[in-house]
């Protein structure tokens, strides 16, 4: 099995494996609008919710050896965002998929940039014959701008309908 290291550590960022210890400064960050405008279904307002996707995030580790990881700075400790790849299925192909929230108070930053990078480099270098698809909306400007820092393009061939909308695929394999 593949393993993640315990900490990826960027300039500026740790990125570790989620803690159930975290749940309620995620809930801070999911419980935003402006952090799912374009994700609306993934909106948690109730602790109980982000208790249960920090466990589902908990499973694919334990099962995988990787997946979402929580994002702090590394200079203060704070826990800002999480970002990480986990198995999915588009089109009846498994892909590793690339996602990223971070708190407003950080937008503008590069701190997505700067974990997405991590992630997919780590993915690239550890799974280098599995496909990395960041699954982006289409008026999710902010996020289509991350994926081309990071070298993704868009892949109309794995886009796809999500849960609330059509998701655009990025990928590196063009």
């Amino acid at each position: 099995m593949t393993r993640q290291p315990v900490r990826l550590l960027t300039t500026r960022l740790s990125l570790r494996q989620p803690a159930q210890a975290d749940a309620e400064v995620i809930l801070q960050i999911l419980s935003n609008p402006s952090v799912v405008q374009h994700n609306p279904s993934d909106l948690v307002t109730e602790l109980e919710g982000v208790e249960a996707l920090v466990r589902h995030w908990l499973r694919h580790w334990e099962r995988y050896g990787f997946g979402n990881c929580c994002v702090f700075e590394e200079k203060t400790g704070r826990l800002v965002g999480n970002c990480g790849v986990r198995w999915m299925t588009i089109h009846s192909e498994r892909v590793l998929n690339l996602m990223f929230r971070f708190h407003p108070s950080t937008w503008g930053h590069g701190y997505a940039t700067e974990a997405a990078a991590a992630q997919l480099h780590w993915a690239q270098e550890s799974l280098p014959t599995e496909l990395v698809v960041a699954r982006i909306r289409p008026m999710n400007l902010a996020s289509q701008r991350v994926a081309a820092k990071i070298g993704l393009r868009r892949d109309p061939d794995f886009d796809d309908q999500g849960e609330d909308g059509v998701d655009w695929a990025f990928t590196c394999r063009l």
